[in-house]
């Protein structure tokens, strides 16, 4: 295997020339990096990257864990995130929580393993033992749109209150009472904050407090359907149904439809938490919170690179928008 020697003898440089152009540096010549690239390329050099991290006490890596892929919004985070890393020379190791606490831990060992600098993470619940064991050792941490209150790290995430307060405007301003709203687990901090933002304004915009039109999903479709069936179950009445995340509001329109027929769902107005391409082609189409994801994810990314580096990182709570697709233009 070819060794940096040979691609310095190759190059026409010294050693430490091409140590630089290896590693990044902008401290060379643009002839020097081009002789050295070439001649990496040529003898199909490979850096020893655990050596090296050994050298430096750092591997320009970061560690990030999503709570589920198939979530567009965790997606478009994911692809932001990995190139705002990009952009501070750093390499993402994604992998997905698939919702399960255990799957999350036994990729934070992994993290560990692999020495990453610094953990992008959205959590499913409570500080499990691999996590605690990472923040004693002042791994650099930041929550991205999810947070465990027990822990001290910077949080980057959608403003939760300001969305649920848009849906409230909204199903006010379409003159909604009876209103059916299912949420995401307590346990995860949006689902809580959610809820309770939901709770809290439902009287003030003349919403019905008939608890039995509340029910909770796994922020899942599977289990959104399983609770939308359990309210029609109930027999109460509703004109309008609120799903507090994108996923939710899938599972809610399928059982809808699966119950009730196409025809009578469509009577029922859906608003949702979270917007999905889909729901501008829904018939009727559904109306959204917006969540910026990519600004989540490149806010998160910056806020762990200051961490890194000894800086400080606030956090911060990212605004919402709402598409209204009740709006139509008559010209």
């Amino acid at each position: 295997m070819a060794t940096i020697k040979d691609v310095a003898a190759r190059a026409g440089v010294a050693l430490g020339t091409a140590s630089r152009v290896l590693s990044g540096s902008s401290q060379t010549s643009a002839d020097s990096r081009s002789r050295v690239l070439a001649a990496a390329a040529e003898l199909g050099y490979i850096a020893n990257g655990p050596a090296r991290s050994l050298r430096r006490s750092r591997t320009d890596v970061l560690g990030l864990l999503v709570s589920d892929i198939r979530n567009p919004f965790f997606s478009e985070l994911a692809h932001a995130a990995e190139q705002e890393a990009r952009c501070h020379g750093y390499t993402v190791l994604l992998a997905n929580a698939n919702e399960d606490a255990e799957q999350a831990d036994a990729y934070l060992r992994t993290f560990a393993a692999q020495r990453i600098d610094g953990l992008l993470f959205s959590p499913q619940s409570t500080v499990s033992p691999q996590l605690a064991a990472m923040l004693a050792s002042g791994l650099p941490l930041v929550f991205l749109n999810r947070t465990i209150e027990a822990v001290d790290a910077p949080l980057y995430g959608t403003d939760n209150a300001q969305g649920v307060q848009q849906v409230l405007a909204w199903l006010q301003r379409r003159g909604h009472h009876d209103v059916a709203f299912i949420g995401g687990p307590d346990t995860i901090s949006t689902g809580a904050e959610r809820r309770a933002a939901y709770l809290a304004g439902r009287q003030a915009h003349g919403i019905s407090s008939d608890d039995r039109l509340l029910d909770a999903g796994d922020f899942l479709a599977g289990g959104a359907a399983k609770a939308m069936c359990r309210i029609l179950d109930r027999g109460v009445t509703f004109t309008a149904v609120f799903g507090a995340n994108g996923l939710t509001t899938l599972g809610a329109v399928r059982a809808l439809r699966e119950r009730l027929g196409a025809e009578q769902a469509a009577r029922i107005e859906v608003v949702s938490f979270d917007d999905l391409d889909w729901f501008e082609f829904a018939s009727p189409p559904i109306s959204a919170v917006r969540n910026d994801a990519s600004s989540i994810g490149r806010l998160g990314v910056r806020g762990l690179v200051d961490l890194i580096a000894g800086r400080a990182a606030p956090g911060q709570r990212v605004p919402t928008t709402f598409a209204d697709r009740t709006v139509r233009d008559v010209r």
